[in-house]
């Protein structure tokens, strides 16, 4: 992933230089296109993020006996010929702190026939995944945890039983992960949702990407999905789309400082409903528009909102950012889930615009920031990428930030600092 600082200080924009920039595949999509390839015997994807959770899931995947090769823009996964489902009967699977590679690959190898274990750095042993362990068992399969988060073990002789119930109230990723494995558990598969379903736009990508690859999933009633067994790949090329939520912060330099910027490759209707982060920032006094090239924001004097942002969590803390320089309150509600992530993100960016003179109440599902004279200080990431892109936001208005370990953006946009530095220059 290269090299990166210890510590790293922010240059205020002063004069713009590069009002339309690209941003990286979507990790969310690749993967799911990773995983959904596997399983289904092999296929190319282009686009696909390089990054330490793509490594993860791509390091997973070969110890699983699966063939990934990476080549340019292009990524080619296989499986032997004649190999089973799951081609290796035992794998040790390290998942560093990603949790769409934990919970995919969980559901995944649930499959298989053998004994798989899944771990990770001390952060993920924190992060829940119980109520995915839960549905496996339902479906026959055997496994362990001893804190309902990672290490897990997985002991099966794949899916013996096919009407599972999941909770998705704490990651919507539990569903997800069982979609993707119900069409070649052998036989049609019912998944109900039992209760409330958070982030559910995440499921709806998840649905609309397996229908491409030609996928058969239907929903009776809701909350219930009925997946039918997978037949044979119809579409053995997938093209991933650019990332929403790392467009979010280029959107948000928009906002904050008066410019115009264009995200490449961005639209109002791609699966992943990130996107609507832009339509945040519009109720906050900007200007979106769209073109063929790709989503445009022109900041605006910006005003204070109250918004549920539920349905587009991982941009949460870009908001808070952009909220810095708002008139009047902001109140970010109905994301409690987001404090089970790579750190406990409400907490965590509350303290962080507290040390720049920002007034934020915390509360059980979100906060409010009260905007006020800023100050330069030096922040903490807590070793999570969203962290430091979103406080980067405040640095182009405010001189004296500085981030620490910046190098946490290599989970999931390694070139980030090399981007956004070509936002401005010293003057």
């Amino acid at each position: 992933m290269g090299e990166y600082p210890t510590t790293l200080e922010m240059i205020p924009l002063k004069q713009a230089v590069n009002h339309t920039v690209s941003v990286p595949g979507s990790k969310s999509l690749s993967n799911r296109a990773l995983i959904l390839m596997a399983l289904q015997g092999g296929g190319t994807i282009t686009g696909l993020l390089h990054s330490e959770d793509t490594e993860v899931m791509i390091d997973s995947l070969r110890k699983l006996g699966f063939g990934v090769e990476v080549a340019d823009n292009e990524v080619t996964v296989s499986r032997p010929a004649g190999a089973k489902l799951i081609p290796n009967e035992q794998a040790e699977l390290f998942i560093a702190n990603s949790g769409t590679s934990v919970r995919f690959l969980a559901a995944a190898v649930s499959l298989g026939q053998g004994t798989y274990t899944l771990d990770g750095i001390p952060r993920m042993r924190e992060r829940p995944i119980q109520d995915l362990l839960d549905a496996l068992q339902q479906a026959g399969v055997k496994t362990s945890s001893a804190t309902g988060c990672p290490p897990v073990t997985i002991n099966t002789r794949g899916w013996t039983r096919h009407s599972l119930k999941v909770r998705a109230d704490i990651s919507s990723q539990y569903l997800s992960a069982l979609l993707m494995a119900a069409p070649f558990a052998g036989a049609p598969v019912t998944i109900q949702v039992d209760g409330a379903m958070v982030s559910e736009p995440y499921i709806d990508m998840t649905i609309r990407q397996m229908h491409t690859l030609g996928h058969r999933i239907k929903q009776p009633s809701p909350g219930t999905y009925l997946v039918e067994p997978f037949q044979r790949a119809s579409v053995t090329h997938y093209a991933i789309e650019p990332d929403a939520s790392s467009a979010s912060y280029f959107f948000a330099a928009a906002a904050v400082t008066g410019e115009t910027i264009t995200v490449l490759g961005t639209n109002s209707s791609m699966l992943q409903g990130d996107i609507g982060f832009v339509y945040a920032l519009e109720q906050m006094g900007c200007q979106v528009s769209g073109s063929p090239y790709g989503l445009t924001v022109k900041g605006k004097n910006l005003k204070g909102i109250d918004i549920d942002m539920n349905a587009i969590s991982d941009t949460m803390m870009t908001l808070a950012a952009v909220a810095c320089f708002a008139k009047g309150p902001t109140a970010i509600r109905n994301v409690a889930h987001v404090r089970h992530k790579e750190t406990d993100r409400i907490t965590a960016m509350a303290t962080e615009l507290r040390k720049l003179g920002v007034g934020v109440e915390e509360f059980a599902d979100g906060l409010t920031i009260h905007p006020g004279p800023l100050h330069g200080a030096t922040l903490a990431t807590y070793n999570d990428h969203r962290m430091a892109m979103s406080l980067a936001v405040v640095g182009l208005r405010q001189p004296g930030i500085v981030i620490e370990n910046p190098g946490c953006v290599a989970k999931t946009y390694p070139s980030f600092w090399n981007d956004w530095s070509a936002l401005s220059v010293s003057s």
